[in-house]
């Protein structure tokens, strides 16, 4: 059985277990703090403009109707913009951005249950993280891995929603393999490129879906074919790693969400900035230097030491560790025009200094750490290894941590008593409930 059908085959008779459903509600409602939170933004409002229209699915927050394409394309969008997403890190994926808005919009679309669009979730989740984990390293030194490996998600995801037999959803996963791509230079600079990658792998995942559904088929060999999916966009792959305990461990349940609003690149140093304030009281006109040593990619990714925009503000380590020093957190209110123009965020991060660790570099991407020293004005140097970083399966967020990080991004855009109503339907969703009880715009009114 080749690998797309071992994939579909999952899919189609998947049977998660009551952690997995219970992991996949806290995914939902941190997908919905990073759509709600991004969804006024740009290009998520240029979407809106220029995809009018109607349908039975919602956009997030206002729940203005479209066609589910346009639904996953715009939602997926908005909440890949602010740099709040959910992370798979063996996999260097966002597997929440893809995933979920595919099937969020076809449930809609399909008067589905919740039920559905749980075990859509999970399998998109399993099969997109499986893939991703499988193909990098190497795939992620030129490719996107949210905006290629996502189209299998969100196919996954789309496939289960509606029901679709392992012939059908391996035509669809097979259709999405042709449809592949976002680059990863896309986000090296001040451009909105890289939330479109998000939105994309989401509309492509309902489009594929739907297309099997009445019949289109696929080249069920793509992924391993001499001109396929790994020869074009990776190195070889050990295929029996990614499969061997499939349907019995359940990745879904190993998610990372963000602990702070940028590149997940910058979190190890970042948590390690911040232990170092608050363990030795340091200000941060007590600083002299902040030296960060970490792995190669956070420097070629995040190593902009003078950001001019927000899209530059999230992908700069210098910048984001300077904030961290003066505000003692890092959230979306760090790249706003006002705090871009801090004289003394900005002087900071000038004297943050970036070097490679080897060890570090040796453990990527299973692991993400990093070691900062603050050299002090007073000539003392203080330092902090993190091997890991806060939300990661070896340091992972409570519950609570997760419904205060959704309340702090949903509340300035729909009001608490709208987001604590949200939150409270998303965390007891049961099997039997409709998904229509999630709009956002019925909570508000």
């Amino acid at each position: 059985m080749d690998v797309i059908d071992r994939f579909a085959d999952f899919a189609a008779h998947i049977a998660p277990p009551e952690a997995a459903l219970a992991a996949a509600r806290l995914c939902l409602l941190d997908w919905y703090g990073a759509a709600i939170a991004g969804s006024g933004e740009m290009p998520a409002a240029a979407l809106r403009r220029v995809l009018p229209g109607d349908g039975p699915s919602r956009l997030i927050p206002d729940g203005a109707g479209r066609d589910p394409r346009t639904a996953a394309l715009i939602n997926g969008t908005a909440s890949h913009i602010v740099e709040v997403d959910d992370i798979y890190r063996p996999g260097l994926y966002h597997p929440g951005v893809v995933t979920i808005p595919a099937a969020l919009a076809l449930a809609e679309t399909e008067n589905a249950s919740a039920g559905h669009m749980l075990r859509g979730i999970i399998a998109g989740y399993e099969v997109g993280n499986r893939i991703a984990q499988a193909i990098n390293p190497a795939h992620y030194r030129h490719w996107h891995t949210t905006g290629t490996v996502g189209h299998f998600g969100a196919a996954t995801a789309g496939a289960t929603v509606l029901g679709l037999n392992a012939d059908q959803t391996a035509h669809a996963l097979a259709t999405a393999a042709t449809m592949a791509a976002g680059l990863r230079h896309a986000f090296s600079s001040d451009a909105m490129s890289k939330p479109l990658h998000a939105g994309r792998a989401a509309e492509a995942g309902v489009l594929c879906a739907l297309a099997a559904r009445h019949g289109a088929t696929g080249v069920r060999s793509i992924l391993n074919a001499d001109s396929g999916f790994i020869a074009a966009m990776a190195d070889e792959v050990n295929w029996a790693i990614a499969l061997e305990d499939l349907g019995t461990d359940w990745t879904i349940c190993n998610t990372t969400p963000k602990a702070h609003a940028c590149c997940g690149h910058n979190f190890a140093a970042l948590d390690a900035v911040r232990h170092l304030v608050q363990m030795h009281a340091v200000e941060a006109e007590d600083i002299q230097v902040i030296d960060v040593a970490t792995y190669r990619a956070a420097l070629e990714i995040c190593g902009n030491p003078d950001p001019r925009s927000a899209a530059e503000g999230r992908f700069s380590l210098p910048w984001c560790a300077a904030v961290m020093a003066v505000e003692g957190s890092v959230t979306p209110a760090a790249f706003s025009d006002d705090s871009l123009g801090d004289k003394r965020i900005r002087d900071l991060a000038g004297r943050v200094a970036l070097m490679i660790d080897e060890e570090a570099e040796a453990k990527f991407p299973n692991a993400r750490s990093a070691t900062v020293i603050l050299h002090l004005k007073d000539g003392r140097n203080v330092k902090q290894h993190r091997p890991t970083r806060k939300g990661d399966p070896d340091d992972p967020l409570s519950d609570t941590d997760l419904i205060s990080k959704f309340s702090a991004l949903s509340t300035p855009v729909i009001g608490q008593s709208a987001a604590d109503s949200l939150a409270n339907s998303i965390l007891n969703l049961s099997l039997e409930d409709s998904t229509h009880g999630l709009r956002v715009r019925d909570l508000s009114d």
